[in-house]
């Protein structure tokens, strides 16, 4: 019980003031990467902005169906909007958010996906983060991989290298219809 007060606290903490709360306390450092390119800091973040973002869109756009995705303060929105006005006031409204610096919206105009389309995404997505382990070129902790309406999202900060294979094995993956790379490309990872 005393574990769930916490967690609890921390998450309404981190809603109203920021990541200097849960760095502060430690809690959540355990399930931030070592083998991420970002900071900690910077993981903590992204964490910040993905519950800020559920919550304005479970207060504010209650008729849409948005995934938010956070890496190094950029933001992906993938989903369904009703209409193409609440889509531009959605990436609009994120983009508001403290700390976003970017927003790529790749929401679709229509209606919320069904279960069925959405376990089919989640399954591609699985195969794609599977197909990442022991490829030799990237470490699967440097790319995040959404997956929505059959369309692979890749997100992380790489090289054009590393890139370039993720993009290739997503391609190549079953169920994929097509791959879009949101990578912050470096010229050389850190250390080397």
């Amino acid at each position: 019980m005393r574990l769930i007060n916490v967690l609890l606290l921390v998450v309404c903490a981190t809603l109203l003031q920021g990541c200097f709360t849960l760095a502060a306390t430690g809690v959540g450092v355990a399930a931030m990467s070592t083998d991420d390119r970002r900071t900690f800091g910077f993981q903590a973040e992204d964490e910040n902005i993905e519950w800020k973002a559920r919550f304005l869109l479970i207060n504010k756009f209650k008729d849409a169906h948005v995934n938010v995705t956070s890496f190094n303060l950029g933001v992906l929105l993938t989903g369904e909007a009703p209409t193409e006005d609440m889509k531009k006031e959605i990436g609009a409204a994120i983009k508001e958010i403290p700390s976003v610096k970017s927003v790529t919206n790749e929401l679709s105009v229509s209606g919320n996906s069904s279960f069925t389309s959405r376990s089919s995404d989640s399954i591609v997505t699985t195969n794609v983060k599977f197909r990442s382990i022991r490829n030799g070129v990237f470490s699967p902790n440097h790319v995040k991989v959404v997956t929505e309406n059959g369309t692979v999202f890749l997100m992380g900060m790489v090289t054009k290298e590393e890139g370039d294979a993720a993009a290739e094995i997503a391609r190549t993956t079953s169920g994929v219809q097509r791959v879009v790379k949101v990578f912050e490309y470096i010229d050389k990872p850190p250390g080397k």
